[in-house]
């Protein structure tokens, strides 16, 4: 098992580094772009669903209405996950919204028969020496990426790529391939580190959330 949580470059919404550091706010967590040498080739509708997104202060974000976030806003979220890892399936237990991710590693391919749309997908990986590659698809329509509102649609299929570099660190590579959305396929780095002798705690977001009634 693994704690991982992003770092500094990679969107702790601001919390502190190990060494006392206090990192911007603006990182991939907020806006997926952030710090990519070259604009992600978003179509002209998706670039302006974004910024009715933002213009709307973002309320419609699944996060803030205690839904399923993308799990490129997941990747990046400053509460913490647990990697939960057998001969045939990982499990990715998100403290935030108490999500849970399944990646199938029995030799199974993506479904192609129309499956159900789900707010995570549907995933498999397979290992390529010390990386794991993640390919999923059949995602809902609609989503968000990132804090700001960069969207997918439910023809993305992501494809992630997971390695270890080190003990405390994880770096995951995702490529997102989604031709309603983007013009082309984009990539970005996440880093993530490890977080020991601590655990997730229970993690009910719609519990008690009196936030939703001030959106406007």
């Amino acid at each position: 098992m693994t704690f991982p949580r992003t770092d500094s470059v990679s969107g702790t919404g601001g919390s502190p580094r190990a060494d006392g550091a206090i990192p911007v706010i603006m990182t991939l967590f907020w806006n997926v772009k952030y710090g990519l040498k070259e604009p992600v080739p978003l179509r002209p509708w998706a670039a302006d669903l974004q910024k009715q997104r933002e213009a709307d202060n973002n309320k419609d974000n699944p996060d803030a209405l205690c839904l399923p976030m993308g799990f490129m806003q997941f990747h990046t979220h400053p509460q913490p996950r647990k990697i939960v890892q057998t001969p045939t399936l990982v499990l990715i237990i998100y403290e935030a919204n108490y999500g849970l991710r399944q990646i199938f590693l029995d030799g199974r391919s993506l479904p192609n028969n129309d499956p159900q749309p789900w707010w995570y997908g549907y995933s498999a990986g397979r290992w390529e020496g010390d990386t794991l590659v993640v390919e999923t698809s059949g995602l809902r329509d609609g989503g968000w990426l990132d804090v700001v509102g960069t969207p997918f649609t439910d023809a993305a299929k992501v494809t992630e790529r997971f390695r270890r570099p080190n003990f405390g660190s994880l770096e995951i590579q995702v490529t997102v391939d989604d031709q309603k959305a983007f013009t082309k396929p984009w990539t970005v780095t996440i880093n993530q580190r490890i977080m020991l002798d601590t655990d997730l705690i229970e993690f009910i977001c719609n519990e008690n959330n009196i936030d939703a009634r001030h959106y406007k």
